[in-house]
């Protein structure tokens, strides 16, 4: 038995993702830069990755980067809005929530000399908009929110924060790292409100090494990657023909989002319907957060222990962002969780090649797991 739930980490690849770039290594390697039929054949590859995923994020395909990464997507967007606005101002507006790749620019800028003002959440993780209200002075140069939180799934209300930074009069830029919740929420920069966002190809089954950066039409973001000038000098290196190729494919084959969401909600449903008959259980994300995401503890038995034990089995989930790995959780001591439970947090994560039967057997073993190890 062999049971995946670790999809806010990584998702497997799509078959179609993979055909693509199968397609790509053997048939169309050549460098998109040169100017022969080799290069001009990956150069429409890549023309043709661009138009798909701006349709997925719903921008025009001349305000996407494609990036090594998310991570270097947020890096880029950050620095760049500073290098862009630091005359204006060196206050930045942010969540106590949010991914190491945003969280360490931040405090290498606050290092820096800028003031870094992070929101609080609630105990449900959720950020006040009258705190961002009150944030917001002449001073503020970006607002930089997630849309999705990775480890307990809460969804913040970027379009009506972007509303309140505009109708306040600020000149900030606004930033949404939208990795988590691009293919599962509409994810429209317009619709936000925001001018640059960023996603990521290997957490809608698309490859590793590609994601994105959209900046808004008429925004001229100052580069911080030096080399060759490609995607127009915002991400100099040789493009990863390849791995776009995939994250075009990935892109394309995102079903509809009404349909998806259903499932995963009837998915988590079952989940918690299955948990509901131990007292021991306790559950860490809000009732209202994405469905994909579901945060629990079992205190006493710690993270580890359990993911261990489950692995075992060949279930395979996480104590939260792969990214903090052997780290206690930022995310849920920012929204007041006591160490036992952060201590005992594990993450269970959808995609919507999840089955009924999955969940079922991920229920089963946890169930069978605790009175082993509560003792």
């Amino acid at each position: 038995m062999t049971i995946y739930l670790d999809n806010s980490a990584t998702t497997p690849m799509c078959k179609p993702a993979v055909d693509e770039m199968y397609k790509m290594m053997t048939d169309r390697f050549g460098n998109p830069s040169s100017r022969h039929e080799a290069g001009l054949s990956a150069h429409t590859a890549m023309k043709n990755a661009r138009n798909k995923v701006a349709k997925a994020v719903g921008c025009l395909p001349e305000e996407l980067y494609f990036s090594p990464s998310g991570t270097c997507a947020n890096n880029t967007a950050i620095f760049g809005a500073v290098r862009l606005m630091r005359r204006h101002g060196n206050r930045i507006i942010t969540t106590s929530l949010e991914h190491p790749s945003v969280n360490e620019p931040l405090k290498y800028l606050e290092s820096s000399g800028f003031e870094i003002i992070r929101l609080p959440a609630d105990a449900s993780g959720k950020i006040s908009l009258s705190a961002l209200r009150s944030a917001l002075n002449a001073n503020t140069i970006l607002v930089t929110m997630m849309l999705v939180n990775n480890e307990i799934g809460v969804i913040n209300p970027i379009a009506d924060a972007s509303q309140l930074i505009h109708q306040s009069g600020s000149r900030a830029l606004i930033h949404c790292d939208a990795v988590q919740g691009f293919g599962k929420l509409s994810v429209k920069p317009a619709k936000l409100g925001v001018d640059l966002l960023t996603v990521s190809a290997h957490k809608i089954h698309g490859p590793k090494g590609a994601g994105a950066l959209y900046v808004r039409k008429g925004l001229h973001l100052p580069a911080y990657i030096m080399g060759g000038g490609q995607e127009n000098g915002l991400f100099s290196g040789t493009e990863a023909t390849p791995a776009i190729a995939g994250f075009g494919a990935a892109a394309a084959a995102l079903p509809d989002l009404t349909t998806q969401m259903n499932q995963m909600q009837a998915i988590r449903a079952h989940l918690l319907s299955r948990l509901s008959v131990s007292k021991h259980i306790v559950i860490n994300s809000p009732a209202d957060a994405l469905p994909y995401i579901v945060n629990l503890s079992v205190p006493g038995i710690p993270s580890e222990v359990m993911i261990n034990y489950l692995s075992d089995q060949g279930i395979y989930v996480s104590a939260g962002s792969a990214c903090k790995r052997g780290h206690r959780s930022d995310v849920l001591s920012a929204i007041g969780m006591d160490a036992k439970r952060i201590d005992s947090a594990v993450r269970i994560s959808f995609s919507r090649f999840t089955t009924t039967e999955d969940v079922d057997g991920f229920a089963d073993c946890l169930l069978e797991g605790i009175p082993r190890f509560l003792r």
